[in-house]
Parts: C-alpha cells; structure tokens; sequence
C-alpha cells in the first residue's frame, strides 16, 4: 500500500473512531487508525494532519442516520480489491450530497454541483464512452465540495480513496490545474509536467467538459444511470 494511500485510509478511520467516540482525541485516534490498518510501523510525518480528519467527519455530520452508518462501515471494506457494490454504493451516497451545494452564479449558472457533474459526465460520455478511468473522474471530481469547499480536490480524493484507480486519482488531482492551463493562467513547467503524463489528452478533454458543463437546462441523465453506466464497464472489463 502506497503511503498517501495509507494517509488517506487512516484519515477516514480515525474519523470514524471519532465521531461513533470510540476515541476523543485525535491523536489517540491517528495512532489506533494506522495500527488497524497496517502492521508496519508508521512515522509521524505519514501521519494525516487534523484537518483532514475533520473533511471526514463533516461529511459523516451532513449524512442522513442510514446514509452515516454506510459511511462508517465503509473503511471497513476498503481492502484491496474494493468491492464494486461497496464502491459504487460509496460515489452515490458522496454524490446525493451534492444535490444541496450551490455555486457562484457567475461561474456557474447552471445551479447546484450534482447538476454540473452530471453534465461533465454526459459531456465526457460523449467523447470517450469506454474509457471507464475517465468516465469516473467526469462524474466524481466535485464530490469533494460537500466537505470542504476551500480544498475540495484533496477532500475528494481522500473520501474516495482506494475506492477510484490511480489514473482515475490522478485525473481528479490535476483537473483544475488542467482549467488553468486552458486559461493560459500557469507557466510552461507545470505543461510539461502534465505533458509527461500518458492521460495528459484526457485530463485536457475533461476540463473541456467541465468547462462547458455549466449550461443551464441542459438535459443529463440521473444519478441511477450514470453510476449504472459505469458499473456496466467495470462488469465487461471483468469479463
């Protein structure tokens, strides 16, 4: 197991730890989280900072009473492999919260956050209908926003954790970096550095979907569909 992906297991345990109060301090809790989920020795600096642990437990605190007790029960399931239904069960109930986050009007007309990523995935489905890595990113790159607005990238990537592939992490990673360099607003060390990445086209392709996905009344598919679509890639691949 990678050590950012241990960081972000630990973040989420020791959030739970905390909020059923089976711990009541965060360090006690980072400690009993990375023994749980590790039996290799853990430095502090693999350790993951407070704040990402609180990311965890406001999302826990947003869940409805049914939706908490998947959430909690969720870390326990993240062993590789990630259980498709377990995972899939996971992108809904982070997408749902979406539904109440609003955005600024003036970047984003089109309403709430869960509107604007199922238009990014109708947009990226279009383009790439079988490339199921991208398809994920497309659809799961805001989920962050219901959590911590002024880091949602990392607050993503970190409630998603082993749950997405790395290409799919990395997409997510890069997305508004990707926005950036399509406003000509980042030097050329950070194009090179995207460049370098076998995805680059396919990091570029989803900032064009999101940046057009931001229509108002455009016609998306629902949650039940999108999350249908992909689990019908994920079932032919396995084939």
């Amino acid at each position: 197991m990678s050590s950012e992906r241990l960081r972000r297991r630990v973040a989420y345990e020791a959030a739970r730890l905390i909020f059923t109060r089976e711990e009541t301090q965060y360090g006690r809790a980072k400690i009993r989280a990375a023994r749980r989920l590790t039996a290799q020795g853990v430095t502090p600096d693999e350790l993951p900072h407070n704040r990402e642990i609180r990311r965890h437990l406001r999302m826990f605190d947003r869940a409805a009473p049914d939706e908490q007790r998947e959430l909690l029960t969720a870390a326990d399931e993240w062993r590789d492999p990630v259980g498709a239904a377990d995972r899939f069960r996971l992108y809904e109930l982070l997408l749902r919260a979406l539904e109440h986050v609003e955005q600024p009007p003036d970047e984003h007309p089109e309403g709430d956050v869960l509107y604007h990523s199922m238009q990014v995935f109708e947009l990226a489905r279009r383009r790439l209908p079988y490339d199921e890595d991208f398809l994920a990113a497309a659809l799961l790159h805001d989920v962050g926003k219901a959590i911590d607005r002024r880091d949602h990238v990392s607050a993503a990537l970190e409630a998603l954790g082993a749950s997405i592939s790395p290409r799919t992490a990395w997409l997510i990673e890069h997305h508004i970096e990707a926005l950036q360099l399509r406003d000509s607003s980042v030097g050329v060390r950070l194009r090179r550095r995207l460049e370098s990445s076998e995805s680059f086209d396919e990091l570029m392709l989803l900032a064009e979907c999101d940046r057009a996905g931001r229509a108002v009344g455009m016609p998306v598919p629902d949650m039940a569909e999108a999350l249908g679509y992909i689990r019908q890639l994920d079932d032919e691949c396995d084939e």
